[in-house]
């Protein structure tokens, strides 16, 4: 057997992380060194660890991003060896998987378990499903995403505030009481990676553009801020914004013609369009129309949960799911070890992955 054999992939590449968590940065050759592996190996589980949005490579080693490491603790001064900690997500077949997988392998670092349950995204009041992760045995704080514009929002979020065990948000953000004190969270600069998507379709030419987005998701408001600030800058002609339904909703059609109708009125060649469904949809009512993607209009998706196995490969703004994920353990853990620290609100950039769907305009 091989020095590379003796340590399996993955709990090897937990103990890179947990090297640069604690050096804050290192070389390949000393990360090579101190796990007795050779550099080759290391190079392929930094790759890895970038991918998933835990790390960042720099010239010859890498490093822990800033964001996260604002509030990482020391795992071994924190004393953790057992507990759970839960998590209640409003959907589990779609972009919450992932974040969920970042919360478990950062948990499991720190000798913690994940309670993992699913509720929905309709819900006006969560608490009925919060309220048995805070009882149940050993649970050491709980990690939720409300939906922060109910009817029962702020009465949710005061509830929370006053469980014995703390509380951490992810991709929501909120304020408790008359003074509108934050509430600890962690959340994807989405108003960035929308801004991402129109300076890429900019740079390759495109003068008119067009953003497609869900009147209902909680993340379009964020988007439609980035995307007007960078057109804005820009100063981009006839940039448009359509809403449109839910891709399983019968009005779904009707609603991409109009978009199709929009893009013929402005003379718009570049789109962006939240999220992969919706993007991959519009491609296909596209093409039934006689209109190729890239070369008669360009589309960048919005989440890249599946954009990138769609022909064409759809060029996508990727939220750094499992990042989001570990980033609200460590809130959890700096928690526990610190009950009266200030309140730590972390942002995180999402990536920008640039595939088939989007090339220079026609001439």
């Amino acid at each position: 057997m091989t020095t590379d054999q003796r340590d399996l992939p993955a709990p090897r590449r937990e103990r890179l992380l947990e090297l640069l968590r604690h050096r804050g940065s290192a070389r390949v050759t000393d990360l090579a060194a101190l796990l007795d592996v050779n550099a080759v190996t290391v190079r392929r589980d930094l790759a890895r660890l970038e991918n998933d949005g835990l790390i960042e490579r720099t010239h010859g080693g890498a490093s822990i991003p800033a964001a996260l490491s604002l509030s990482l603790p020391n795992p071994l001064a924190a004393g953790l060896s057992e507990g759970q900690i839960a998590m209640l997500v409003p959907g589990l077949d779609f972009y919450w998987p992932e974040v969920a997988r970042g919360v478990e392998a950062r948990a499991r670092q720190l000798g913690l378990r994940l309670l993992l349950r699913g509720h929905s995204y309709e819900s006006e009041d969560e608490r009925p499903a919060l309220s048995p992760l805070f009882e149940a045995d050993d649970v050491r704080g709980v990690i939720a995403v409300p939906n922060t514009k109910g009817p029962h929002a702020a009465e949710v979020m005061a509830w929370l505030a006053a469980q014995p065990a703390p509380s951490v948000l992810v991709e929501r953000e909120a304020q408790i009481g008359p003074s509108g004190e934050p509430v600890e969270s962690v959340v994807t600069d989405h108003a960035l990676g929308a801004a991402m998507g129109v300076w890429h379709l900019w740079n390759l030419g495109h003068r008119r553009l067009g953003l497609v987005v869900s009147p209902t998701s909680p993340t379009t408001s964020k988007i439609k801020v980035g995307w007007q600030r960078a057109c804005d800058e820009l100063a981009a002609e006839d940039a448009f914004a359509v809403h449109i339904p839910n891709h399983r909703t019968p009005g779904f059609g009707a609603a991409l013609e109009e978009v199709i109708g929009r893009c013929d009125e402005t003379g718009a060649t570049g789109l962006l369009v939240h999220s992969d469904r919706e993007a991959m949809g519009l491609v296909q009512q596209l093409e039934s129309h006689g209109r190729r993607v890239p070369d008669d209009i360009s589309i960048v998706a919005y989440d890249d949960e599946l954009a990138g196995l769609f022909t064409p490969a759809l060029t996508a703004v990727r939220p750094a799911r499992q990042a989001l994920g570990a980033a609200a353990v460590d809130l959890l853990v700096a928690r526990f070890e610190d009950p009266d620290r200030p309140v730590h609100r972390v942002v995180i950039s999402p990536q920008l992955s640039i595939r088939e769907s989007t090339a220079a305009p026609p001439a």
